[in-house]
């Protein structure tokens, strides 16, 4: 069975560039780590239980702790990783959306390795607004064609 993921990419126009919302990965793995270390705000649902949209809110608020903005989301793709997992991306316009004050959902692992004892540690630590070229090279490879696709729907809005 494909392992389906659903999440939100806010984007707003800046200054004629566009920013998007992206989101560093939590946990020692990633701590030092900046390129292909981001992700959309995202998470796993079953499909026959849940939406796509309503499991991209849900894992919006899991990770971020806070709700999304309200507003019109669009479908922008299912895009498949090299594993074979698969995101569904909505998009909405998130002009006016604070990137600040969040609280980060937590998930609990063996730290350090091998050692026996679990530790916590935030699912996201940081989340901020980001220009479209420079999320290019931070957000994991799977999501980058998410990018891409968001970059066309705004040339077609603006037409």
């Amino acid at each position: 069975m494909v392992v389906m993921s659903a999440g939100i990419l806010l984007y707003r126009l800046d200054g004629g560039g566009v920013q998007v919302l992206i989101a560093h990965m939590g946990g020692p793995y990633w701590a030092s780590k900046d390129a292909a270390a981001w992700s959309i705000p995202k998470g796993e649902f079953d499909p026959d239980h849940e939406s796509a949209l309503d499991a991209a809110h849900r894992e919006f608020r899991e990770e971020l702790g806070v709700d999304a903005p309200a507003g019109d989301y669009a479908e922008l793709g299912t895009f498949a990783y090299s594993s074979g997992k698969r995101v569904v991306v909505f998009v909405a316009d998130g002009a006016g959306f604070d990137a600040s004050g969040f609280s980060f959902g937590e998930f609990e692992m063996e730290w350090p390795p091998r050692s026996g004892e679990t530790a916590r540690f935030p699912e996201v630590d940081r989340a901020e607004w980001t220009a479209i070229d420079d999320a290019r090279e931070r957000l994991v490879k799977g999501q980058r064609p998410a990018l891409e696709a968001l970059g066309k729907m705004i040339e077609l809005a603006a037409g």
